[in-house]
């Protein structure tokens, strides 16, 4: 499964850490928490909340084939991305809508929320007549 997927070195092994994929997945996850950054291995040192472990639960019991088809819906922006979440597909909600986000390994570490933007960028454009004082002075074309 892990020679699939590729660095941005051309024919290189996807690795975090030192570890494969492979071995990544094969690891309990106490060991892959002393992997994460810190803000990561925090949070999840604390404990994790019932809604979190629900979570887990599902992505353990998920196909990575099913997911693509219906993705597993959540509202948990903050739980960190583990290994065993690579291959699913998540519909992460944006504060507005359930967007898909399908976990590469190169996710892992990060955050669910991070790959689904929850503000739309505003791109202006020309005033038109009524939108301000000035416009009414603006010459027509």
């Amino acid at each position: 499964m892990s020679s699939e997927y590729r660095t941005g070195r051309e024919g290189e092994e996807f690795t975090y850490r030192g570890y494969t994929l492979d071995e990544l997945q094969e690891m309990e996850l106490d060991e892959v928490v002393e992997l994460l950054p810190a803000r990561q291995r925090r949070s999840i040192n604390r404990g994790l909340t019932l809604q979190k472990e629900k979570l887990l639960e599902t992505v353990r019991e998920a196909d990575p084939e099913e997911t693509a088809n219906s993705p597993i819906r959540t509202h948990l922006r903050d739980m960190p991305i583990l290994p065993s979440f690579v291959d699913k597909t998540f519909a992460v909600y944006n504060g507005q809508s359930f967007e898909r986000v399908r976990i590469q390994p190169e996710m892992v570490g990060h955050y669910l929320g991070e790959f689904q933007l929850t503000r739309n960028s505003v791109e202006h454009g020309q005033a038109g007549i009524g939108a301000t004082r000035s416009s009414k002075f603006v010459p027509l074309k």
